[in-house]
């Protein structure tokens, strides 16, 4: 194994910690705001330490909120609505099923949103970024990259994926960084609670548990017979995936349709809405669709935790025509984060965690480890009239929270998929005593046969939590020989990212140093016609170091992972979730 270092200096930490009671393991918080300056007409230029003292508290009543704030009108019957509801929210549903109760640490803010992981106000575009080294000239667009951050400090229990969205874009053009931005992405969600002045909208996994989350899902169906919100208009975070197709940047989240979020000539971000491919989409798409490189073609599945039919497949010509639904039969709801394709397959995984809302009623987690069921991938043509086209093929024991790639051998009937095997498999939702692991590992479908062998393809002795990633994409869905992927060590944390052959098992590191940490490392291939090689591009990444309180955007030669630039960022950088790079041709395209 080779292991590589970077001396680098990464942005400012403010520390987010929620005002705790006096009973042990109870918590109290307040709804209040994450202060953003105003949105600016112009870009400002970068002044070196202008966000390294922390001249206010990260998380405070605005006086000067980010978008100007619209008082929702309410007629007599909606603010005596709102007055009895807000009542009962705070008298029985905090107080008596809440508070009395210590919260576990996954879906406890002190835990879950502490360091880095705090939301940050927005930053307008600011110019002229230092650079440390050389840009490649070659590097033209710009690398955003989506995450978590709460506009406004939890009520009750929250989780990280809870998070409102939050887009970071950092413009490279001729060798120079020329702007970085950050703004939330304006879903109606959050824009119906800024109006209203605090969280309305429950939180999925954070407070959705138990018999206290079964009153806030009562209180939220009350609040919209009443009018008080709408969840007709969405109620998704889009925080997690971000993918530009057919002229549209879309970020993503699997409780929503996407996102439209457009970079603007001076770098910033601006939301254009919800975005249903002209009227053809009509429900949820979950955040890891896949772009084939060949066709152009963007694939999807979108999953209902409450009615049949739990699961469905389709996919989006190059146009942006849809195709008809595939609905998928699954004997419950399951959670399917992500999934995988090859040149002539969607491989889809029907995995062990599942949704099971009784649960609540019980006084438990909805998300829920199934031991009896065995997992398993399906094996769909990617254009499959129905499922009645799909092979199961049994792999027990299995769960992947991500898949990396996948491709066809024909001389073996088999479909290999190379994905992150994680144990145990609920542990990002449920707490667990057991340390996480999560094993690079090989699968193999056998469609003629319907079995399946798995093999983990680091050896033991260099066995390292690999998560978030990617392959070179314009060779997604085809056999690829390498895989850049997060050291997700110590968890949830990233010290560095690996480059892994796929074939040998040899791992080379590339560590941030002591105290840095980062998160997915998002590969910019070299142009396919000027390519050299598989590996011939560079890894993008966010880095934070969190005793200098700085963070930057690194720039690694991933044929040879050395490091050839460090940017700097003039604001901090939370670790976040996923990103892509949009080129300087596609955003002279963008709708």
């Amino acid at each position: 194994m080779q292991t590589l270092t970077a001396s680098t200096s990464v942005s400012s930490i403010q520390r987010h910690t929620p005002r705790r009671t006096g009973r042990s393991g109870s918590l109290s918080f307040s709804a209040r705001a994450v202060s953003s300056p105003p949105r600016a007409p112009a870009p400002s230029r970068f002044v070196r330490g202008a966000d390294a003292a922390p001249a206010k508290p990260l998380i405070a009543v605005p006086k000067a909120p980010a978008v100007e704030r619209q008082e929702k009108k309410l007629n007599f019957f909606q603010r005596a609505a709102a007055t009895a509801l807000d009542a009962f929210e705070e008298g029985f549903v905090a107080n008596v099923l809440e508070r009395p109760h210590g919260l576990s640490r996954t879906v406890d803010p002190a835990v879950q949103i502490a360091g880095n992981f705090a939301p940050v106000g927005e930053t307008p575009p600011v110019q002229a970024l230092p650079v440390t080294g050389r840009i490649p000239p070659f590097i033209n667009g710009v690398y955003a990259r989506n995450g978590a951050n709460p506009h406004f400090d939890p009520v009750a229990g929250h989780h990280l994926f809870d998070g409102d969205g939050m887009v970071h874009a950092l413009r490279i053009r001729n060798g120079v960084a020329e702007t970085y931005a950050s703004r939330f992405t304006e879903t109606e969600r959050l824009q119906q609670e800024r109006a209203l002045g605090r969280p309305m909208f429950p939180k999925a996994i954070g407070e959705l548990h138990g018999h206290s989350g079964i009153a806030r899902l009562a209180l939220f169906y009350a609040r919209a017979a009443c009018g008080l919100i709408d969840p007709s208009r969405g109620t998704g975070v889009a925080n997690a995936g971000l993918v530009y197709f057919n002229g549209h940047l879309l970020a993503m989240s699997e409780d929503d349709i996407p996102y439209h979020v457009r970079v603007t000539d001076d770098g910033d971000l601006q939301t254009v809405g919800r975005y249903d491919f002209d009227g053809q989409l009509e429900c949820p798409m979950i955040a890891h669709p896949k772009l084939d490189p060949a066709t152009g073609e963007l694939h999807a599945l979108s999953y209902d935790v409450i009615k049949k039919p739990y699961l469905k497949y389709f996919y989006f010509k190059a146009d942006g025509t849809k195709s008809a639904d595939v609905e998928i039969p699954l004997d419950q709801p399951t959670m399917i984060h992500d999934f995988a394709i090859t040149e002539n397959y969607v491989v889809v995984p029907d995995h062990q965690v599942v949704f099971k809302l009784q649960e609540m009623l019980r006084g438990g987690s909805p998300v829920v480890l199934d031991k009896e069921k065995t997992s398993r991938f399906g094996v769909l043509p990617k254009c499959a009239a129905d499922a009645s086209e799909m092979v199961w093929v049994d792999v027990p024991d299995c769960f992947c929270f991500h898949l990396w790639n996948a491709w066809e051998e024909e001389e073996s009937d088999e479909v290999v998929v190379i994905g992150s095997c994680m144990t145990p498999a609920d542990s990002i939702f449920n707490e667990s005593d057991e340390c996480l692991e999560s094993v690079l590992t090989e699968i193999r479908l056998n469609t003629r046969t319907g079995e399946s062998t798995r093999r983990p393809i680091l050896a033991l002795s260099e066995q390292v939590n690999l998560e978030v990633g990617m392959v070179n994409s314009n060779l997604l869905g085809r056999k690829t020989r390498y895989a850049y992927l997060a050291v997700a060590e110590p968890w949830p944390k990233v010290s560095g990212f690996a480059k892994v052959d796929l074939a040998t098992g040899e791992l080379t590191k590339f560590e941030y140093g002591e105290g840095r940490f980062g998160g997915e490392p998002c590969f910019v291939p070299m142009d396919p016609a000027a390519s050299r090689g598989e590996d011939d591009g560079y890894i993008l990444t966010f880095v934070h170091d969190e005793a200098a309180g700085t963070s930057e955007l690194l720039v690694v030669n991933a044929a040879d992972m050395r490091l050839e630039a460090t940017i700097q960022l003039p604001s901090r950088v939370p670790y976040g979730f996923h990103g892509t790079f949009v080129t300087g041709k596609e955003l002279e395209s963008q709708a």
